[in-house]
């Protein structure tokens, strides 16, 4: 019987006994802990797989759920599969189905009866397959070994560092990169600890950005050694708590211009909670399977003061993030921007899961990174 099983019905059984809250506080620990393998989703998008109803010229039917209804571009996936959807084309009244424009198949074909399911990772493979643009694989010198990377260079001497987050790879970046090759930016896409062809952590676990800084840390570093003027950290959910660090900690951290930070997870007990409960956790057993989380990744108790004090805050900053996120709660962006709004600007996407902020409304989200951005190069 598999831990999840094993966990639930103990839970299940002897619900209220320190047996059933061990196992089932490891169970959700190892789970909302885990690195990503390359082949898992995004944390919030784990959910049911989806049913293909039926594909047509530029259209697919696809079961109807708060998911398949979302404003926006997303991707297909599964065995075999690869496919964007663009928006809602139609609701049929007739059906529990969603109508959604087919942008293109990029591996395998659809079926009526596939099951699928929805991601914000709309491209597979390294840049240059995936978009056409140049880039060169690179190595850098990490404290646990070599980190892969992806540079793209451009012309200007300020680069952009882009760093994924929960459940996510190199991957997900790919996104925004044709928009930030065509303002000029060179951009530095790295793995980190536990990512696909990138060391271990020593206990096997993520630590939400708490010991993967230090790999943004040697990123920096490489980008300064190879010609980088100064950097503009760039991360997604645990990658712009991995930011928020490295720009406060970093011992090169003068080279930082900017932040630029997508669903950031600045406040680790609340996305322990949902990552649990995602994973059927049963809720009297929350608590516990935050504080067995707490002491498999070894957070400390207190709040890490340049992710929860904005009086820490010294860059600029820009926030993208919106009140849908359900695994990074969307307050304390909210409460950082309201309280430094010198340094801060806050970019508000309704609509949108965790780390999909530009999914929701690209062309919305874009221009406010080219508002961000330009006076920074």
């Amino acid at each position: 019987m598999s831990l999840r099983k094993t966990a639930m019905l103990t839970a299940t059984t002897l619900l209220g006994t320190g047996t059933a809250a061990v196992v089932a506080g490891r169970y959700a620990a190892v789970s909302a802990l885990r690195p990503s393998s390359g082949r898992s989703l995004p944390a919030g998008f784990q959910g049911p797989s989806l049913t293909v109803h039926a594909t047509a010229a530029g259209r697919i039917t696809l079961t109807r759920s708060p998911a398949t209804r979302l404003p926006g571009t997303y991707a297909l996936t599964g065995p075999g599969r690869h496919a964007v959807v663009g928006p809602v084309l139609d609701l049929p009244t007739t059906a529990d189905t969603v109508v959604r424009r087919l942008e293109r198949v990029d591996r395998g074909r659809l079926a009526t009866g596939d099951r699928v399911r929805l991601t914000p990772q709309l491209h597979t493979g390294n840049p240059r397959d995936a978009l056409g643009l140049d880039h060169t694989d690179v190595e850098i010198p990490g404290e646990l070994g070599a980190l892969p990377a992806w540079y793209l260079p451009a012309l200007r001497d300020i680069w952009v560092i882009a760093v994924h987050g929960l459940g996510a790879t190199r991957e997900h970046p790919l996104n925004v990169l044709p928009f930030l090759h065509d303002l000029g930016l060179p951009v530095l896409v790295p793995a980190y600890r536990g990512d696909p062809g990138a060391p271990r952590s020593p206990d096997g676990t993520g630590h939400l950005g708490d010991s993967e800084w230090r790999d943004l840390d040697a990123a920096i570093r490489h980008a300064a050694d190879h010609g980088a003027r100064g950097v503009v950290l760039y991360g997604w959910s645990t990658g712009a708590t991995m930011a928020l660090r490295a720009a406060a900690n970093s011992p090169v951290r003068d080279r930082v211009r900017g932040l630029i930070l997508d669903s950031p997870v600045l406040d680790w007990r609340a996305t322990l909670r949902s990552l649990a409960a995602a994973r059927h956790v049963p809720g009297p057993l929350l608590p516990l399977a935050v504080r067995a989380a707490q002491g498999r990744a070894r957070l400390d108790h207190r709040p890490r003061p340049e992710v929860a004090d904005p009086a820490t805050l010294e860059l600029p900053t820009l926030l993208l993030h919106g009140p849908d996120d359900t695994v990074a709660p969307w307050e304390p962006s909210r409460e950082l921007a309201e309280r430094r709004p010198d340094l801060v600007s806050l970019h508000i996407v309704r609509q949108a899961p965790h780390a999909a902020m530009w999914n929701a409304d690209p062309r919305r989200y874009e221009e406010a990174l080219r508002r961000f951005l330009t006076p920074l190069m």
